[in-house]
């Protein structure tokens, strides 16, 4: 069976975006660890965005310091912008566009009790072999993070990377990046080193031509690259953004518990889906669900799982503390 996954660097302006709000989460979450945040964000050009609802005791935030420090975290700094002109987004030019208000009281008074902040379904994937995903979106994002890296240290390759893999059983058939250059590189080499092996085609860059970028070229929103976020074509994708919330927001939290309870169930299996259900304002779970497959055989049951708080799950993955930046960057898997 042919199968394809992608993946797409912190450069990419949607994952810009996300980053963007990860990091203001962990400034308020320093200040105030039960911070309720739920905050979108738009970048084009060099105007950011920010719109959703901060509750918090933390009342001096600095927006434009903090998005200029997750741009420079990312790689798009003064140097950057020096360096690439008029093609990618400018830090030094930045304007930040404030639609905040506070969280809903009608919300609030669910969390405070100790219920879930949305209704939803959340779904956790894992299967065998090497990060518990599928090959396919593990080499893509390899690839991803290493020719990301590799453009951190280079004057000519940009940031703002795409990759994609096609598979047939063990062989890569198709590998295509898309990667900012100033002037022509050959990658082959250091693809077919990143990928373990050398693919039937390589794609550098399909319209020929790749230097305008980031939100110069392409707006970016949260939220848009789930499927990469998650597990590719893998699996559904459960709730929504994970990079844009706390932890009271089941959006995060119970995809994270979802994940964890089908890596606890894979032993036995080639792959496992976990099917998690909220209420807003409750902690009991309305469903959990299990599938999983075996060779050819597939099979679902109830999961017995209880009461299912957020307080609980809050300080089981540790998302009282400033650490949503880092999963932003890491990946939700590598939690």
């Amino acid at each position: 069976m042919i199968k394809t996954a992608e993946a797409v660097s912190l450069g990419h302006p949607d994952k810009t975006a996300d980053y963007i709000s990860s990091y203001i989460l962990d400034r308020f979450i320093e200040h105030d660890a039960k911070t309720r945040y739920a905050v979108e964000v738009m970048v084009k050009n060099n105007t950011v965005v920010l719109g959703g609802e901060i509750s918090s005791r933390f009342l001096t935030p600095t927006y434009e310091d903090y998005v200029k420090q997750a741009l420079r975290e990312i790689g798009y700094d003064e140097n950057y912008a020096e360096h690439w002109e008029d093609k990618a987004i400018d830090i030094r030019q930045l304007k930040v566009i404030n639609l905040l208000s506070c969280q809903s009281a009608e919300i609030a008074q669910g969390v405070t009790d100790d219920g879930w902040g949305d209704q939803g379904v959340f779904v956790g994937y894992a299967c065998q072999g090497k990060g518990k995903i599928s090959r396919e979106l593990f080499l893509a994002r390899q690839l991803n993070q290493i020719l990301y890296y590799k453009a951190r240290q280079s004057n000519n390759l940009g940031l703002d990377i795409k990759t994609q893999i096609t598979m047939e059983n063990d062989d890569i058939i198709t590998a295509i990046v898309a990667i900012p250059m100033q002037k022509p590189e050959d990658l082959s080499d250091v693809v077919t080193r990143a990928l373990g092996q050398k693919p039937q085609q390589l794609i550098v860059n399909g319209t020929g031509d790749y230097v305008a970028h980031s939100s110069v070229a392409d707006c970016g929103m949260t939220g848009r690259k789930l499927a990469c976020d998650f597990y590719g074509a893998s699996a559904p994708i459960g709730g929504g953004s994970p990079w844009t919330k706390d932890g009271t927001k089941a959006d995060l939290t119970l995809n994270l518990y979802a994940r964890q309870l089908a890596l606890e169930n894979l032993d036995n299996y080639d792959e496992v889906w976990v099917y998690l259900s909220s209420c807003i304002g409750r902690s009991c779970l309305p469903s959990a669900i299990l599938k999983w497959r075996r060779g050819e055989e597939y099979g679902a049951c109830n999961l017995s799982l209880g009461e299912v708080r957020p307080s609980v799950l809050i300080k089981k993955f540790g998302l009282d503390q400033p650490k949503y930046a880092q999963m932003c960057r890491d990946g939700l898997l590598s939690v």
